[in-house]
C-alpha cells in the first residue's frame, strides 16, 4: 500500500509529542488549582454535596494489606447514599474532626481507595501502624484528594513513546500519528467465525479490524451499533489470540463492554472498580475472581492469623517491661512474615487468573494497575477513543502489538479544564489525528437504529457526508407510531422566537446565561404535545423525554418550571423526564428531546452553541421527536444554524412562536 507519509521532518513527531506533554502539564496545574479553590473554603457539607467527602465514617475493620501497610474498611451512614466520586485507584485522606482542633489543624491519614461498595470503601493507607488520633473520640471523615496518579501515568507513557527509537511502540507511534502508512492483510470474506446479526457496514468494520496489522478504527456515528460491532470484533480476535486488553476512558463504558462480553460467555476480568453495581459485573472483578480461586481459603487463613498476631501485639502497647517488648516484637515479626507470604500467594493467584483470562477490561489509567502493568497484548481495543485525552491512550498502546480504536470524533470531545491547553491542541484526540492522517485505517458504520430519518438527516449531511441511513425499524417511527393520538406530528420542529423580544439574561456570579421566556415557551409546547398522552395506556413502554439546555442557569429555571407544571411534574417524579446539559445525555437516547438554545441578543453571539459537536450529540439523542426553541436572528449568522434553519424549512418543520402563543 503506497501512501506518502504525512511528515517529512523526522523531528516533527517528537516536537508534537513534547508539545502534548507541556499541554498536559498545563492541564494538571489548572486541574489542581480548580481543586484547591473548590475545596479551600468549602465546608464538610458542601464537599459532601459535591461527592468529594463521606462524613461521618466509622472504621468497621482493620487489615494488613500488601507490604504490611494498614487497610481500613470505612462505612458511612446508610441514609447518605447519594452520588459521589469515590472510585478505585483514587487518592483519599481520612481526617479527624477532633474536639478543640480547628479545621486547618485536622490530622489526616493518606491512602488509595482499593474497593467501593455502596456505603463502604477500603482505604489502603501508607502506614504500617495507625496514628493515635484515630482513637481520640472525634468524628472521622474521608476526602478525595487531588488525583496525581492519572497525570503521572500519562506523563510516564508519553515519555516512553517519545523515547522509543525502534521496536513496536516506535512503529505504532509513527503509524498512529501519520508518519508511516498502516498495513493491512487481504480481507477474507469467509474468515469470520462467530454467527452474528450484524449489518453489512458492521461486518465490513469487523473484517477491517481482522485485516489490520497495525491500526484499525471503527467510526460509529450515533445509533449505529458501535458497541455491538466492537464486541463482535473482540470475539473474533480472541479466537486467534490468547488474551486482549479492552479499555475506555470512562468506567461506565468499561462496565458496559464487560457486561456484553460476559453475556457472550467470554472469560473476562474487570480491573478496578465498576461504577455500576450489577451482580454480573461484580462476579467478573479481580477481587471476586480471587475469592472464587481454589487457593483463596489458604490466603484468607494466613491474613486472619496475621491479624490475630497483630492484635495480640497491640495488647502489650501500654506495658513497658522488657519481656513484653520482646513478645510484642516477636508477634509483630510473625505477623509481618505471614503478610509477606500472603502477598506472594495473592500474586500467584492473580497471575494464575490472568494466565487463563481471554479479555482484561479497565480504564486507560487502569492499564497501569499493579497487577497487570507487566503484561503485553497482541491487540489493545480502546472504546470511546474520541473522548479520551491522547496521553491517556498511550498508556495501553505502550503494551500493544496492534491497536483498534472505536468512537466518533463528531461527538463530545474530552473534557479539558485549562482553556489554554484546549486552545493549543490538548482537546485533539489520538483518534482524530489518526482518522485525519490515516483515513485508510477507518471504517464507518452507516446504518442507524435509533432515529426517525428526518431527525437523522441533518446530522448525516453536516457530519457524515450524507452517508447515514435509517434502518427500516426506525425510518418512519415518529410519535404517531407510538400512539395514534399524537398524529399528525412533525418529527423535527423548530419554534422561532425571533421578534418576540425574549432576551437572554446573564447571571454575573456564575457567568451563565438564561432565557426564562424561551424556557416558558418550550415547556408550554411540551405540555401541548403531551396532552393526548395517557401513561396508563403504555405501562410496559412509557414515553421518555429529555430536556436539554447549554447553560446551567437555564437548566435550573427549566427544572423549577417543570416542577410547577401539572402535566410534566408526574413524568419528572417517575424519571420519565430528565433535564440536563448535553454532556449528561452523552451515550443516551429519549423518545422526545426538547432543546432550549437560550441565546438571543442583537450581537449574534452564541457562545457554547458554536461547539457544533455538542449540538450534534444533543440532536441525535431523539428517537421519535426533536423539538428546538431558539431565536433565528441570533443563530442565523452561524453557518451550522443557518443550514439547520434551511433544513427545517425544507422538511416543513419551521414554526414561529406566534403559532402557539396565547
Amino acid at each position: 500500500m503506497s501512501e506518502t507519509p504525512a511528515y517529512t521532518d523526522p523531528y516533527a513527531l517528537e516536537k508534537e509529542l513534547r508539545k502534548t506533554q507541556a499541554l498536559l502539564k498545563l492541564e494538571q496545574e489548572e486541574d489542581l488549582e480548580q481543586f484547591k479553590i473548590k475545596n479551600a473554603k468549602a465546608s464538610i457539607a458542601e464537599r459532601q454535596q459535591r461527592g468529594l467527602t463521606w462524613y461521618p465514617v466509622t472504621i468497621t475493620k482493620e487489615d494488613i494489606g500488601f507490604g504490611g501497610k494498614m487497610v481500613l474498611e470505612l462505612e458511612r451512614p446508610a441514609g447518605q447514599a447519594g452520588l459521589h466520586l469515590f472510585q478505585v485507584g483514587k487518592n483519599a485522606a481520612l481526617f479527624g474532626n477532633i474536639p478543640g482542633r480547628s479545621a486547618t489543624d485536622r490530622p489526616t491519614l493518606s491512602g488509595v481507595i482499593t474497593a467501593v461498595r455502596r456505603n463502604k470503601l477500603l482505604l489502603a493507607t501508607t502506614k504500617e501502624d495507625l496514628p493515635d488520633w484515630l482513637h481520640e473520640g472525634g468524628k472521622l471523615g474521608i476526602d478525595l484528594t487531588f488525583d496525581e496518579v492519572s497525570y503521572r501515568e500519562m506523563d510516564y507513557a508519553l515519555g516512553k513513546v517519545m523515547g522509543a527509537f525502534d521496536g513496536r511502540l516506535a512503529e505504532l507511534r509513527d503509524i498512529l500519528l501519520g508518519a508511516k502508512p498502516a498495513r493491512f492483510r487481504a480481507e477474507k470474506p469467509d474468515d469470520l467465525f462467530y454467527p452474528s446479526p450484524l449489518n453489512e457496514s458492521q461486518v465490513a468494520a469487523v473484517r477491517h479490524v481482522m485485516a489490520a496489522q497495525d491500526v484499525a478504527i471503527i467510526h460509529g456515528p450515533p445509533g449505529t451499533g458501535k458497541t455491538t460491532t466492537l464486541v463482535q470484533a473482540i470475539l473474533e480476535t480472541i479466537r486467534r489470540e490468547r488474551r486482549v486488553l479492552v479499555c475506555a476512558p470512562s468506567n461506565t463504558a468499561v462496565d458496559l463492554l464487560t457486561e456484553k462480553l460476559a453475556e457472550r460467555g467470554v472469560n473476562v476480568i474487570r480491573m478496578g472498580n465498576p461504577s455500576r453495581v450489577s451482580d454480573l459485573l461484580l462476579e467478573h472483578t479481580l477481587d471476586a475472581q480471587v475469592m472464587a480461586h481454589k487457593n483463596y481459603n489458604e490466603l484468607r487463613s494466613m491474613r486472619q492469623t496475621a491479624e490475630q498476631y497483630r492484635e495480640m501485639a497491640g495488647k502489650h502497647v501500654r506495658h513497658f517491661g522488657w519481656e513484653e517488648q520482646q513478645q510484642r516484637k516477636h508477634l509483630k515479626e510473625q505477623a509481618r512474615q505471614l503478610v509477606q507470604e500472603a502477598d506472594v500467594l495473592e500474586r500467584y493467584i492473580t497471575e494464575d487468573l490472568l494466565e487463563q483470562v481471554q479479555v482484561i477490561t479497565c480504564t486507560l489509567v487502569g492499564a497501569s494497575n499493579r497487577a497487570i502493568r507487566h503484561l503485553m497484548y497482541e491487540t489493545v481495543f480502546i472504546d470511546e477513543a474520541a473522548q479520551a485525552l491522547e496521553p491517556g491512550c498511550w498508556i495501553p498502546i505502550a503494551k500493544a502489538e496492534r491497536v483498534v480504536l472505536a468512537g466518533d470524533h463528531h461527538q463530545l470531545p474530552p473534557t479539558v479544564k485549562s482553556e489554554k491547553a484546549a486552545r493549543e491542541g490538548l482537546r485533539e484526540t489520538l483518534f482524530e489525528k489518526c482518522i485525519k492522517r490515516q483515513p485508510a485505517t477507518a471504517r464507518m458504520l452507516t446504518v442507524q437504529y435509533r432515529m426517525h430519518e428526518q431527525i437523522m438527516e441533518f446530522s448525516s449531511e453536516q457530519f457524515y457526508e450524507g452517508k447515514l441511513q435509517a434502518h427500516d425499524s426506525v425510518r418512519h417511527t415518529g410519535l404517531e407510531s407510538y400512539d395514534l393520538r399524537f398524529a399528525p406530528d412533525l418529527p423535527v420542529e423548530f419554534l422561532d422566537t425571533a421578534g418576540f423580544g425574549f432576551q437572554e439574561i446573564t447571571i454575573p456570579e456564575s457567568r451563565s446565561t438564561a432565557n426564562p421566556e424561551e424556557a416558558d415557551l418550550l415547556i408550554k409546547r411540551l405540555e401541548q404535545l403531551l396532552e393526548p398522552y395517557d401513561p396508563a395506556d403504555h405501562e410496559e413502554d412509557l414515553l421518555t423525554v429529555g430536556v436539554i439546555a447549554p447553560y446551567r442557569a437555564q437548566i435550573n429555571y427549566l427544572k423549577d418550571v417543570v416542577e410547577e407544571s401539572d402535566e410534566l411534574a408526574g413524568l419528572l417524579q417517575h424519571r420519565m423526564l430528565s433535564i440536563g446539559t448535553v454532556d449528561s445525555f452523552q451515550g443516551q437516547e429519549r423518545d422526545i428531546i426538547a432543546i432550549s438554545l437560550t441565546r438571543s441578543n442583537s450581537q449574534g453571539e452564541i457562545g457554547f452553541l458554536a461547539d457544533i459537536r455538542r449540538m450534534n450529540v444533543a440532536m441525535t439523542r431523539a428517537r421519535k421527536k426533536l423539538l428546538l426553541v431558539g431565536d433565528s436572528s441570533t443563530l442565523g449568522a452561524h453557518p451550522f444554524y443557518k443550514a439547520f434553519l434551511d433544513y427545517v424549512e425544507r422538511i416543513g418543520g419551521y414554526r414561529t412562536a406566534w403559532e402557539i402563543a396565547d
